[in-house]
């Protein structure tokens, strides 16, 4: 499987990288920083260097000839300000999805974040809220514009402990976390399980095995 992932640097999208290659697929990341090649060649990717906020749909589509699929990884990331959050984590999802649209690739993973159902809290830190609206937006204009294969994924709180390999994986569970290990492995898991295509699917630890909670989700 030849899996183009946006964001190709970030924590998960290394992990995923490492994942695939282990398995013999071919893992393209797609990175706005040249200097990050070297990163991505250890994890056994093949970096393109693409700024999605500068690309065009044309340019984009380029990239993603010959790919099976596509995971929306990407993210404005720590220090960045609201204003960003939008143009990378809502607009680059947007246009990854317009994108494989023009080079004929069906399946999409999108990689969003639990809590996007509700409004953000009064007093929540602007930054944060503008991220929650953004990444609502992605996924209502990914289930809602497209006629892609789309499965979105909500990871609870991330941290970087040892996988576990043991996950809770629902349209709705209890918030809590789960390993960007463990992220990687359930992303593996679900563009190898086509039967997902058009689920939102919430991710925390818990204790099935990630094999039975894709097969079960």
């Amino acid at each position: 499987m030849r899996v183009v992932i946006a964001g190709g640097h970030g924590k998960i999208a290394r992990l995923l990288e490492r994942e695939l290659a282990g398995r013999g697929d071919t893992a393209v990341g797609l990175i706005r920083n040249p200097d990050h090649v070297a990163a991505l060649t250890a994890a056994g990717a093949h970096p393109v260097v693409c700024d999605l906020e500068h690309a065009s749909v044309d340019d984009l589509a380029g990239h993603l000839d010959g790919a099976d699929a596509v995971v929306f990884a990407a993210g404005a990331g720590p220090g960045s300000g609201a204003a960003r959050k939008d143009t990378v984590d809502r607009a680059a999802a947007a246009l990854l999805a317009d994108a494989a649209r023009a080079a004929g690739v069906r399946r999409y993973l999108l990689v969003s974040s639990m809590g996007v159902d509700n409004a953000p809290a009064a007093g929540t830190d602007d930054v944060w809220a503008a991220y929650l609206r953004a990444k609502k937006a992605a996924e209502d204009d990914l289930t809602g514009r497209t006629d892609l294969d789309w499965t979105v994924l909500r990871p609870g709180r991330l941290t970087d402990d040892e996988p576990t390999g043991r996950i809770t994986l629902a349209r709705s569970v209890t918030p809590g976390a789960v390993t960007r290990t463990d992220v990687a492995r359930v992303l593996v898991a679900l563009l190898y399980a086509p039967d997902t295509a058009g689920r939102i699917l919430e991710l925390v630890g818990g204790d099935t095995t990630i094999a039975d909670a894709v097969t079960h989700a």
